[in-house]
């Protein structure tokens, strides 16, 4: 079956926020959380070493939307439920349709850091990947010096099935960087 022939909820809830696919319009917060964040992320993170205008992020987010509605990617905007206010930008990356199998990346508005919005959304993501997709297997990867990614996989119960070494160049381009592989499977 096509992918773009799959029906399933384009937003969710968890107990404290809102997760949904992204919108027009959301470029102009979305800039804002990057430009607040860029010190935090820009060492995992390529798109945050990268100057960019709000309009330039708008088109990345009206991007993101069609390739949601065509099931290509699935970006998932996080939003603190009381207030609406964007807290994370996260997603259903590298999908196969086949397994189903998919990657969730995730990364938080530093202002809203440390109070446990990027765990309640992994886990939300990851039982909406289990649910509603009939997801096989859920991954994460990310750094090993990235302890805060590692610890997020970590609470939302991923496992660390292993560690790919010299798996890819680094951002600067001058070493080679290992990667942490987590997953959960049904």
């Amino acid at each position: 079956m096509n992918p773009i022939l799959l029906d399933f909820p384009n937003e969710f809830y968890t107990e404290r926020l809102h997760i949904r696919m992204p919108m027009h319009g959301d470029g102009q917060a979305m800039y804002e959380s990057i430009e607040a964040s860029k010190k935090e992320i820009s060492p995992w993170l390529p798109f945050a070493r990268q100057e960019q205008t709000v309009e330039e992020v708008e088109i990345n987010i009206r991007e993101a939307h069609i390739k949601f509605l065509k099931r290509e990617d699935l970006r998932l905007l996080v939003f603190e439920k009381e207030t609406g206010e964007l807290v994370a930008s996260s997603g259903l990356h590298q999908i196969d349709w086949t397994v189903p199998k998919f990657e969730i990346g995730y990364w938080i508005d530093t202002r809203h850091g440390g109070k446990g919005y990027i765990t309640e959304a992994v886990k939300g993501i990851a039982d909406f990947a289990f649910t509603q997709l009939k997801a096989r297997r859920v991954q994460i990867r990310c750094d090993p010096k990235n302890k805060r990614s590692s610890a997020v996989a970590e609470r939302a119960g991923f496992t660390l099935e292993g560690i790919l070494k010299n798996d890819e160049r680094s951002l600067d381009g001058d070493s080679l960087t290992d990667t942490c592989v987590y997953a959960m499977t049904k």
